[in-house]
Parts: C-alpha cells; sequence; structure tokens
C-alpha cells in the first residue's frame, strides 16, 4: 500500500509529517508545517507556513489556517457543529496567523450553507477551550482555560476572558473589555468595559487594560471623554436609548464613537442587550 504520507513529504517544501499520522493526498500543506504523531489531517484542509499540528489533533472539514499558528495535542478543528439545525452543510472555519490553541481546544465549522466560524490573529485559547458554530473571534483575544464559547459568538480585538465560564449564544464582546473567571455571560459586554459576577455585572471601565493597550499615548484617545460618556449611557437616570442620543449630540472621539455605536446595536431588535451595572 502506497504511504501517503511519504508522497507528502516529496511533494512539500520542508514539511515534517511524523509516520503515525495522516494526511490526505489531497490537504494542502505549505512550507515548514510540521504534523505531529497520530494527528489526522482532512481532505480538504489547508495549512499555512510554519504551523505546528500536535499529537492526535484532528483538522477535518473545509478549514484554513494561516502561518504559525501553534496547535498542541488533541485539539479538534472543523468537526461538525452541535446545533440540531445542522443538516450536513459544506461549511468553513477560517483560522489566520500566529494563534496558540492550547491542550483540548475544539472549533466547530459553521451550521448553514455558505456560513463560516472565523478566528483572526495572535489569539491565545487556553486548554479545554470551545469555539461553537459561527463565531467570529477576532485579533490578540486571550480565552482563559476552560472558556464555553456557545455559537454565533463575536468577540472583537483585544478581549480577556478569564476561565471557567460560558458565554451564551449571540453575545457580542466588545474591544478591549475584560471579563473575570466564573462570570456567567448571557448579556453584551461593551467595549472597554469590566464584567464580573454571576449574573454578570459591568463593574466599569477597564482603566488597567487602556493603559496596557497603549491607548493612552494615542491623541486621539480621550479618557475623560470616555469616561463621561460611559457614565451617562450607564449611570444617569436616563434610559440606554436616550442616553445614546444625548451622547450623539455632544463631543465624541473614536473610542467614545464605538462605545456608543456598539450599544446601538446591543439594544437593537432581537438583541439581548448590554449587562446591566452591578448595584
Amino acid at each position: 500500500m502506497k504511504n501517503k504520507n511519504a508522497e507528502l513529504k516529496e511533494t512539500f517544501k520542508g514539511v515534517k509529517v511524523h509516520p503515525n499520522a495522516f494526511v490526505d493526498s489531497s490537504a494542502e500543506l505549505h512550507d515548514g508545517v510540521i504534523i505531529s504523531q497520530g494527528a489526522i489531517v482532512g481532505p480538504d484542509v489547508s495549512i499555512g507556513k510554519g504551523t505546528e499540528i500536535g499529537p492526535n489533533a484532528v483538522i477535518t472539514g473545509r478549514t484554513q489556517i494561516g502561518r504559525n499558528n501553534k496547535v498542541f495535542p488533541n485539539v479538534f478543528i472543523g468537526l461538525d457543529p452541535q446545533d440540531l439545525k445542522y443538516k450536513g452543510a459544506s461549511t468553513e472555519v477560517i483560522i489566520g496567523d500566529n494563534n496558540t490553541f492550547r491542550e483540548c481546544v475544539t472549533i466547530n465549522k459553521a451550521t448553514d450553507e455558505g456560513e463560516k466560524t472565523i478566528i483572526g490573529n495572535n489569539n491565545l485559547l487556553m486548554a479545554y477551550t470551545h469555539i461553537g458554530h459561527n463565531c467570529v473571534l477576532g485579533n490578540r483575544i486571550v480565552l482563559s482555560n476552560s472558556v464555553q464559547v456557545a455559537g454565533h459568538v463575536k468577540v472583537e480585538d483585544k478581549a480577556i476572558i478569564g476561565g471557567c465560564l460560558g458565554i451564551h449564544q449571540f453575545v457580542h464582546i466588545g474591544y478591549l473589555a475584560m471579563i473575570g473567571g466564573m462570570t456567567r455571560v448571557d448579556r453584551d459586554v461593551p467595549p472597554f468595559c469590566l464584567a464580573e459576577g454571576h449574573p454578570g455585572r459591568l463593574r466599569g471601565l477597564n482603566r488597567i487594560g487602556i493603559k496596557r493597550s497603549g491607548l493612552l499615548e494615542n491623541k486621539d484617545f480621550d479618557l475623560k471623554l470616555l469616561q463621561s460618556t460611559w457614565n451617562l449611557l450607564f449611570k444617569s437616570n436616563y434610559v440606554m436609548s436616550d442616553a445614546l442620543e444625548m451622547a450623539s449630540k455632544g463631543k465624541l472621539d473614536i473610542s467614545s464613537t464605538k462605545l456608543c455605536d456598539f450599544l446601538k446595536d446591543s439594544i437593537s431588535k432581537e438583541r439581548r442587550g448590554p449587562m446591566p451595572l452591578v448595584n
């Protein structure tokens, strides 16, 4: 019987495939890819330059993985969604560059034809993280151990999510938001905000995260204006829609605009709305 792995070694420059791994002959592996012992790579998979696939990982379905990703042992990417509506559609998982997927991470493909599960660049998903169908993750996100993300969740750039928690389906996590471990995340978490508790509640602005991000050095960023806008939206006696209308009539910088735009979407029809402020 012809050794398909041997064919791959000859066909792709610098690719290393362990003899006890299986890589379908139609999979696309770019220069420097490493496939470790016991790993399985399916026929519709494309793996970018320099990416390492750890022992016993399974990469299947229509899955595209970019450059220099590190996939640790027992990671499962591209399997069918855990969704009773799934009827066998050939959906996709798209993953960018420089991500780290620690042990036992699972990433499901999307549910319906033409849909995708998308993960950006430079993210860290710690052990036992689950990313459900149709999720969209941005860049430079940290998901701590055992974060369980339901379907259709969106997480914006630079969010940090603590361990041992679940995120409800269709929830939206904003830019530079930080969520404490074991929080019940069943509502949207606006950008720049801290959230914590069971049920989850907003605690204020993520000032330490803002400082560490370098935003304070940006001349277009005004922390005092962001704080005053946040106070109007969350600490005044106005309902959210009225507070947003008042904010739009005043001065807004880029960050305050991002916060207001997020909240306008969050309170729109068929959305769950943002987390409330802690009492």
